[in-house]
């Protein structure tokens, strides 16, 4: 635009510009109502999904209701484009879902179903519910630390969970607070096996060649490079990371950088605050020992002073702390507003209910090695299976009927639910109750 027409551009005079303030009404900012969005109930299969619990680099972690059964659950939601552009995303999750469908143990997670969505490329991992992880409960006071007995208590389970995984065979690689999630009766569950490595049954030892944990818990030799080390005293070492952590609040190793770390933590040398006291140093002074051959095992860790004392409560114990958005003190449940919507509906949003995730298939990229589709079964061989009971779903995974007494006598009975969850069943079916009648 020249300079030329600029000059017969036309302007506001100023007496027009204090007019407009007859049609631009202004408001102070309190006077504003913001209006909360609705929340849309959404089912996937027989599952209600509930708010937001966390969201790590793998996927999101929300609420879910049974609907079946009314048991509270996690969902651990992927993507598949997202896990492609993750270094080793599909692999780890593959491994972590055939590893948690063969565990059974009350302080390892437990895998509950595998959805799979072909359609928008979508995998929902359901979990049994953890109300908090220990790292966010750390986090939560200014001590950034556990008094003795409850940090006690914690790691008297972490090795009971521990044991377990070096019994069947499998080295975590990558124990820590933030793994480590609690739940409404305080057992403490052993999760994110994505790293974690099963050793051949037939294997002479615990050699392993590979390892992703995170960086401050890696043992030296690691941090040094060895093309092969022992899987079990890697637990071993970051258990012992762990315990160092939750008791004083620091690390036995830092650096500005990962270089500086891995430095320091090939080096081996650390202190141990004096408030720890002579049995818990010793303890830890075992379990970070340099030389992995000379490192505590589990046995050993057991029959210690420090593990077997019995510690009493010298202060109040670090509390669950409130939810980081409600700050809801109790955690309650986030599916209430739309199971409230989901029965308080009318006829012109059924075609926006369900948002079309509710065909759900179970997915065939993660089964168990050895299981046979059924389309399969039938093509190579219908007449053969005339007469035989079709195998039945447990946990996502087809079964033999004839096998399944043999299974339920080798396997752990289910935990007995919580006060705090029987509560939530019984509240849910008098809700139930309410709007059924009324209805």
């Amino acid at each position: 635009m020249s300079v030329g027409e600029l000059q017969h551009l036309d302007y506001l005079a100023e007496n027009e510009l204090i007019g407009m303030d007859t049609f631009i009404h202004r408001i102070d900012s309190t006077e504003v109502i913001y209006q909360p969005r609705r929340k849309r109930a959404k089912l996937i299969g027989k599952y209600l999904m509930g708010d937001l619990l966390g969201e790590g680099s793998y996927g999101k972690v929300k609420e879910m209701l049974d609907s079946e059964t009314l048991c509270r659950r996690a969902v651990k939601i992927l993507k598949k484009k997202k896990l492609r552009r993750i270094p080793n995303g599909e692999a780890n999750v593959k491994k972590e879902i055939q590893l948690l469908r063969r565990l059974r143990h009350k302080n390892v997670i437990q895998l509950v179903d595998v959805l799979y969505n072909e359609e928008k490329q979508k995998m929902y991992m359901v979990m049994e519910y953890c109300v908090c992880g220990m790292q966010e409960m750390l986090d939560s006071v200014p001590e950034k630390r556990f008094p003795m007995f409850q940090a006690h208590g914690y790691f008297c389970q972490l090795l009971d969970g521990l044991e377990y995984l070096h019994s069947q065979g499998i080295v975590h690689k990558d124990i820590k607070p933030g793994n480590l999630l609690l739940t409404t009766d305080g057992a403490l569950k052993i999760s994110d096996l994505g790293v974690a490595e099963a050793l051949h049954p037939f294997a002479e030892d615990d050699t392993c060649r590979t390892s992703q944990g995170s960086p401050a818990f890696q043992p030296p030799e690691i941090a040094n490079g060895l093309d092969t080390f022992s899987g079990f005293k890697v637990d071993i070492w970051s258990a012992g990371v762990t315990l160092y952590n939750i008791t004083t609040s620091l690390y036995p190793f830092e650096g500005d950088n990962i270089y500086k770390l891995f430095e320091n933590i090939g080096k081996g040398d650390y202190s141990v605050p004096e408030d720890c006291g002579p049995l818990l140093s010793d303890l830890l002074r075992g379990m970070l020992e340099y030389d992995p051959a000379k490192r505590f095992s589990i046995q050993h860790i057991r029959q210690h002073n420090w593990v077997r004392k019995k510690h009493p409560p010298s202060e109040p114990p670090v509390p669950i702390p409130p939810s980081p958005d409600t700050r809801d003190q109790w955690r309650s449940m986030t599916v209430m507003p739309y199971l409230e919507d989901l029965h308080g509906y009318t006829e012109e949003d059924d075609d926006e209910l369900f948002d079309g995730e509710d065909e759900i298939i179970y997915t065939q990229d993660f089964t168990v090695p050895g299981q046979v589709l059924e389309e399969e079964a039938e093509q190579n061989g219908q007449n053969q299976n005339r007469g035989v009971p079709k195998p039945m779903c447990v946990n996502g995974t087809e079964q033999d009927p004839q096998t399944l007494h043999l299974q339920a006598a080798v396997t752990p009975p289910l935990p007995v639910p919580s006060p705090a969850d029987t509560l939530y069943r019984f509240l849910l079916l008098f809700f139930f109750s309410l709007i059924f009648g009324i209805s």
